[in-house]
């Protein structure tokens, strides 16, 4: 027998307290979208109240996604993730195509995404010429992947320092929006409110759940979790319910402070807002915190997305070098640095559209939903398939609980696809070429 600790393959280990764990899912999911997309769901509901009930349902949709990943987490704990549920559920083929997918459009188009709102807020305050947006972003991205090439510890440590300064951030909205500026005057509805009702909240819950997503993302470290069968389920729901405290209580600052029709004609509400509290210096202080929120996010993305990568290069040849796990430093670290190589060419392409931002959002939405849709139906074929398999959580109200998240994703990417620019059909074509690729090369090795 072998005793060389070298001979064995390295794999991931349990280093991720619970509070790291809960500062993951805080970071994700609270990013730029709560300092941008408020107005267009204001715009859409038409009337404070709605619009509080739109962002009351989205936490409710994600907390039930999050119930249908934490059994999935708890009862199949794996690097991989949703590559690893897929795997397990629909084979080898639909797993390599969404690992190909999360590499090329969804993490990589992610971290871009962050990248450009941080860029776009750091213009403001010290523009670097005609491309500077792209500068910024570029440089964020190889200065976040150095980080976390480094180990996991630094990339855990990065992160709950950017959270905590997030969500400082976040509550100063709250306080300037409830009791430093003077009270909007009320109004039930805004005038030239949208005239069909069920269309216009529709569009809002776009805006709302696109602000709420990035969750998911704990299901990659689901390996990493000290406890996992507990924590995960923990960490999800704490993560979940201090982020949906964070975005009611924000959504409502902003009716107070500003009104339902200065809201919704709001470009940068929070900026807004905090102008009218404290002037100029308010207004720098916002894109000071909005640029953190998305350092915070696009570092978590860069923590978890290569995590899938890694998982590919385990299972297919053509990826085996993305395989490699470094010990050390506890990091897929082939895996992270073509992660960070595709982020840079996404900038690139979001430069050469001149719609960064918006590229992105329409480059990632479709794949993103139509695997969400598959891996929330994984959860019914194990339950058919492994009736008697141990699960540490199971889903509350099994099976309402799930086909309502699957019929969330089922929408979701009927109006990513809908509302949606060129954009979507690049991240489409890039999805078909991975096709070709399982079409063509050998699977599984042995």
């Amino acid at each position: 027998m072998n005793k060389n600790p070298a001979a064995a393959p390295a794999e991931p280990k349990p280093v991720l307290d619970l509070k790291d764990a809960i500062a993951l899912v805080v970071g994700i999911v609270v990013g730029a979208g709560i300092f941008k997309l408020p107005a267009p769901v204001a715009a859409n509901t038409g009337d404070a109240s709605t619009m509080m009930l739109a962002w009351v349902l989205g936490a409710a949709i994600s907390i039930i996604g999050a119930l249908c990943y934490a059994e999935l987490g708890s009862s199949h704990p794996n690097a991989g993730g949703e590559y690893h549920f897929l795997e397990r559920a629909f084979g080898g083929d639909v797993a390599r195509l969404f690992a190909w997918a999360r590499m090329t459009v969804i993490a990589s188009g992610s971290i871009a995404i962050f990248a450009f709102v941080f860029a776009d807020y750091a213009t403001q305050m010290l523009p670097m010429g005609a491309h500077s947006s792209s500068i910024y972003a570029a440089l964020l991205i190889v200065a976040l992947t150095a980080i976390n090439l480094v180990g996991i510890r630094a990339g855990k440590t990065t992160q709950n320092i950017l959270t905590l300064i997030e969500c400082l951030g976040l509550a100063l909205v709250v306080i300037a929006g409830l009791f430093l500026v003077p009270s909007a005057p009320a109004q039930t509805q805004i005038p030239g409110a949208p005239g069909s009702p069920q269309a216009a909240f529709g569009l809002a819950m776009v805006f709302v759940l696109l602000t709420y997503g990035g969750w998911n993302d704990a299901a990659y470290l689901s390996a990493e979790i000290k406890d996992g069968n507990r924590n995960i389920v923990r960490s999800l729901m704490a993560g979940l319910a201090i982020v949906a405290c964070l975005y009611i209580l924000v959504s409502y600052a902003y009716v107070v402070g500003l009104g339902m029709e200065a809201l919704s004609k709001s470009g940068a509400p929070a900026a807004d807002l905090l102008q009218r509290a404290w002037g100029t210096t308010g207004a720098a202080l916002i894109s000071v915190i909005v640029a953190v929120a998305a350092i915070t996010s696009a570092n978590a993305t860069i923590l978890t997305g290569a995590r899938t990568s890694y998982a590919l290069g385990r299972d297919w040849p053509l990826f085996a070098a993305l395989g490699k796990w470094d010990a050390q430093a506890s990091v897929p670290r082939n895996a992270m640095i073509v992660q960070g190589a595709i982020a840079l060419a996404l900038v690139a392409l979001g430069t050469w559209t001149r719609r960064g931002f918006e590229t992105m959002v329409d480059y990632t939405a479709p794949v993103f939903w139509l695997f969400f849709f598959l891996t929330g139906m994984t959860l019914f074929v194990f339950r058919r398939w492994e009736p008697n398999a141990s699960r540490p959580f199971r889903v509350p109200f099994y099976p309402v609980t799930p086909l309502i998240f699957c019929g969330v994703c089922i929408y979701m990417l009927y109006s990513s696809l809908a509302y949606t620019g060129r954009g979507a059909l690049v991240g489409v074509g890039v999805l078909a070429v991975g096709v070709l690729l399982v079409i063509v090369s050998p699977g599984r090795r042995n």
